[in-house]
């Protein structure tokens, strides 16, 4: 049901990404989809009953994998990156066309 779930948020990013007209909306569906595939890696990593890799003694325990915790952590810290310079280019052609519409902002570039 979880991954359901997961697949539904991926999908409604990536059709927002296609359907939506507004640079914003664009932004925020890309968001959206990002979120959704770090979800879908948590799940898929995520497995029940392993510790995590702290040395407790000389006792014999599965331990969690901790690249998938450093792979998405580092998906999280790149992603919000992404975000942040895609916000300043809109920023900065919000201040050549007075709208984020797409159709208008090709009308108003192309020669």
């Amino acid at each position: 049901m979880l991954e359901a779930f997961i697949f539904a948020t991926v999908f409604c990013g990536f059709f927002g990404i296609i359907w939506k007209r507004n640079l914003m909306m664009k932004i925020l569906a890309m968001d959206v989809m990002s979120t959704g595939v770090i979800a879908w890696y948590v799940w898929v990593a995520a497995r029940d009953g392993l510790l995590a890799p702290i040395d407790t003694g000389g006792e014999a325990v599965d331990y969690a994998d901790p690249v998938p915790q450093a792979v998405i952590l580092t998906a999280i810290v790149i992603g919000f990156s992404i975000q942040a310079l895609i916000l300043v280019g809109a920023m900065k052609l919000s201040r050549d066309t007075p709208t984020l519409e797409i159709r208008e902002i090709e009308k108003n570039n192309t020669p």
